[in-house]
């Protein structure tokens, strides 16, 4: 399990490349936007986006594999190949499927190390440890306040827009 992070990895290899985005070891950049890799393998995937060699025909949008341009070509068709066994539902990719079926079986397999509340997802473990860390990465652009997820800021952006997105449907 990476300590920065939590996220669990089947070998002690995957861990070591893992922890080589935290680190900033083995760093690579591209030559075109500047972008930087932790892997020469990250990079040249990356580059595929500048070759144009994973390139959507229908919206002109380029990609990383062609795996992931095989994901995307199914927003544009509507494909769900990806069917729930309990209740039916269908999903774009076999790991929104994976992350749904948890519902059914009530699977929480991401636990926090300091309070031992557990999560159906690695991400909502991350947002949950800014509980513990008092990490506030988002700021609001009127008053420089910090808040712990985006969507708190967009509550609070309200206050300064005026943006009112509910209506009442009586009246």
């Amino acid at each position: 399990m990476c300590t920065v992070c939590h996220k669990r990895f089947i070998t002690k290899s995957n861990l070591t490349r893992h922890n080589e985005r935290h680190t900033g070891e083995n760093e690579c950049s591209c030559t075109q936007c500047e972008k930087r890799f932790s892997s020469q393998n990250s990079l040249y995937k990356h580059m595929n986006i500048h070759t144009g060699k994973y390139k959507c025909t229908e919206c002109g949008k380029c990609f990383h594999t062609r795996y992931d341009l095989a994901r995307h070509r199914r927003s544009h068709s509507g494909e769900k190949p990806f069917e729930c066994t309990v209740c039916s539902k269908r999903f774009t990719t076999s790991g929104r499927l994976v992350v749904h079926s948890r519902i059914h079986s009530g699977e929480k397999p991401y636990k926090c190390h300091v309070c031992e509340k557990a999560f159906s997802q690695s991400s909502s473990l991350h947002k949950h440890m800014r509980v513990h860390a008092g990490d506030k990465p988002y700021d609001c652009p009127y008053c420089g306040k910090l808040f712990k997820t985006n969507t708190e800021l967009k509550l609070h952006v309200r206050i300064y827009t005026g943006a009112k997105p509910y209506s009442c449907r009586h009246c």
